[in-house]
């Protein structure tokens, strides 16, 4: 998508820093983060929002999650553990319209949430 920000920063248009790069997906940190650990993991293939998958996308919905805590892992959240978000459209807080997993860790998070 043109308009999307998460596709220009896939892109390059826009800079980010980059933990983690392969063909299918992107991790870098949230810009304003809500915890000393809070990245976003997101497909490079445009996708608005979860419930935009069909289930054919069973498997990127698993390599999603499964990327998304090995790199919190590979930060050191493994042992003590961390919030994985994903939220969905205006009601869910989804504020950019392409499928993104948070990560959110390194401090005690309550629920729900403030």
């Amino acid at each position: 998508m043109d308009d999307c920000i998460f596709c220009k920063i896939i892109k390059g248009e826009i800079p980010s820093k980059k933990i983690f790069e392969d063909d299918e997906f992107l991790a870098f940190h949230d810009v304003n983060p809500q915890a000393p650990l809070h990245f976003l993991v997101i497909p490079k293939r445009h996708i608005p929002n979860i419930m935009e998958t069909a289930e054919a996308d069973a498997g990127l919905l698993g390599r999603l999650l499964f990327r998304s805590q090995k790199i919190a892992a590979g930060l050191g959240f493994g042992e003590k553990g961390a919030r994985f978000v994903i939220n969905c459209k205006a009601d869910g807080g989804q504020t950019v319209d392409h499928l993104h997993c948070h990560v959110l860790g390194g401090r005690s998070l309550q629920w729900p949430p403030g």
